[in-house]
């Protein structure tokens, strides 16, 4: 049997306890969850380790993302992730939590029984603590050319588009980019330097399913290779992930049917 080891520095220690909150009084506090936290600095050297903190959740908003604000306000302020809109718009609080990929300002604190495992995106080099290095991903977003391309001359006003074909949009321009369904697919993992991964390519779609674009041979050209489009194994893991609810694996064999239509 192959047996697989985690490359050196890479295995998680146990990180620091820190110490819980408590009543005027010295009793524990009735409503406190543990929320246990991937921490990593990789200028330090040392192995990644996992703290554990503990929440007064009377004092605290519903939201993963309230907890980890309240942690590194009020318990542990070199504590380092994403966050911005807090609305489910920028993607940018985007982490492992319970063992799945989502957003940490929608994902409600109550959804998770016991303690609240909190990790960064998979298969992503660490910045440091629950942020990735998203270099790689947005390389592979640019690399599609996500921006209308023409070849006649402009309008005098708008790019016209009838509210049928506008509707052919819709589940393709709500990505927020947040990376959650790349990073849960298997596919993306291994050849994550090839192959374009669920977000790109549901955003490539996006605009060769543009009626106002006039470059859908060349977006398909540009994808027709092995490993840009074709590792594609329609796993769904990245339908299921979403937190936007979209389906990439749906846009992808969509522009692999166009692909086979064009060459019969």
């Amino acid at each position: 049997m192959v047996q697989l080891t985690l490359p050196k520095n890479s295995k998680p220690a146990k990180g620091k306890r820190w110490p819980r909150a408590t009543m005027a009084d010295g009793k524990r506090l009735k409503r406190t969850k543990e929320f246990r936290v991937y921490r990593y600095d990789p200028e330090s050297g040392e192995n990644p380790r996992i703290d554990s903190y503990g929440v007064d959740l009377t004092t605290c908003g519903p939201m993963v993302l309230d907890a980890l604000i309240k942690i590194k306000n009020e318990i542990d302020p070199t504590l380092t992730f994403r966050r911005s809109c807090r609305e489910g718009v920028c993607g940018s609080c985007a982490m492992n939590i319970g063992g799945g990929n989502t957003l940490a300002c929608t994902k409600a604190i109550s959804e998770i029984s016991g303690s609240v495992n909190i990790y960064p995106l998979p298969h992503m080099p660490v910045v440091k603590d629950l942020v990735p290095d998203m270099t790689n991903f947005y390389a592979q977003y640019a690399s599609i050319r996500p921006y209308l391309r023409t070849k006649t001359a402009l309008p005098e006003k708008e790019w016209p588009q009838t509210p049928e074909d506008r509707d052919k949009l819709n589940g393709l321009y709500e990505c927020i980019l947040c990376a959650c369904c790349p990073t849960a697919c298997p596919s993306y993992w291994w050849n994550s330097e090839r192959y374009l991964g669920p977000a790109a390519l549901l955003q490539s779609f996006r605009w060769i399913a543009d009626s106002r674009d006039e470059c859908t041979g060349e977006r398909l050209d540009d994808l027709e290779d092995p490993f840009r489009l074709y590792r594609c194994h329609t796993i769904m893991n990245c339908a299921e992930t979403c937190p936007k609810g979209l389906n990439p694996a749906q846009a992808i064999g969509e522009i692999k049917q166009m692909l086979v239509k064009r060459s019969i």
